[in-house]
């Protein structure tokens, strides 16, 4: 399979990738649609960016697929695998926030991306709970794990987990932004073999997901824990606005701002300072939830 042929059955596949994920989405959330919105850059490629906002179970949420091609800057250009500045990229993202707070925000990334003749996939998912259960972080993970395990020697579970710790991690703060998932980035060599995987891994999200959805959609929650939800969506925006890699690309490559900055959350708070009670579930978030274990281990335990 040449690079030109893995691009296109990846750009049929994340297009209907994004179909069904809204689909489910939808299903789970009652009330709430997607707004559609397709748009063209300049420079060659374009996207679907699908929005919800003001759902009945979440408060804003935003599944966008792209399908980009152009020249990159000598700068950025140097950052990336691959001779040239000529590339090709399209992939899948997404990103909810849940208004229950015992409900986590979670986000997804899916992409194929091909430069001067060097091509890899890349993405994961990872977990973001406020007030978390082991029980979900144990299913999320699980989830997981169950496609790597299929597609073993190619997939290593233990270290994508790892890679996901690492990725997912604010320097400045030296905190975790969650529980983690799997992470993955230029994975090249047998592509078809890598497709298979992304494929599968991609349609596990809705299954990582929505069950913890249904569990914790109609926990009550007071207003203190509403407002620690939004406190520590401020870690969120952190990491996205400064880290993430694929806000990065999108902003290099004169990317859709709004869709690339559609992954932040809607409201969120800022306090100087604040420090939880101790022995409280908002010191227990940093003190022992955000610092990575072997969360099915723990769940069989």
């Amino acid at each position: 399979m040449t690079a030109a042929e893995l691009h296109t059955h990846a750009v049929e596949f994340f297009r209907g990738l994004q179909d069904r994920i809204c689909a489910g989405l939808e299903q789970a959330d009652g009330e709430g649609r997607f707004r559609e919105d397709t748009w063209v850059r300049a420079e060659g490629g374009g996207g679907r960016s699908r929005v919800m906002e003001n759902g009945g179970v979440f408060e804003k949420g935003g599944v966008n697929f792209s399908e980009v091609h152009g020249v990159m800057t000598p700068e950025f250009a140097k950052q990336i695998p691959g001779e040239g500045l000529n590339f090709t990229a399209t992939g899948l993202s997404l990103v909810l926030h849940p208004r229950n707070p015992h409900i986590p925000t979670v986000h997804a990334n899916f992409r194929y991306l091909t430069k001067g003749g060097h091509w890899w996939f890349g993405g994961g998912g990872d977990l973001t709970p406020y007030y978390p259960v082991l029980e979900d972080v144990a299913h999320f993970h699980r989830t997981w794990k169950t496609v790597c395990d299929r597609h073993a020697p190619l997939t290593d579970h233990a270290a994508m987990k790892h890679a996901c710790d690492e990725y997912f991690f604010l320097p400045h703060r030296q905190e975790a932004r969650g529980v983690g998932g799997i992470f993955f980035d230029y994975k090249s060599g047998d592509m078809p073999a890598w497709l298979a995987f992304v494929k599968e891994a991609a349609e596990a999200f809705l299954p990582s997901y929505l069950p913890i959805v249904e569990r914790r959609k109609d926990t009550p929650f007071a207003d203190e824990q509403r407002r620690f939800q939004e406190y520590r969506r401020g870690r969120y925006v952190e990491f996205n606005l400064i880290y993430d890699r694929g806000t990065i690309f999108g902003l290099k490559t004169n990317g859709r701002v709004e869709s690339i900055l559609m992954s932040l959350p809607p409201t969120v708070r800022y306090w100087y300072d604040y420090k939880p009670e101790p022995g409280s579930p908002e010191a227990r978030l940093t003190e022992y939830w955000l610092k990575p274990k072997d969360w099915i281990g723990l769940a069989n335990s």
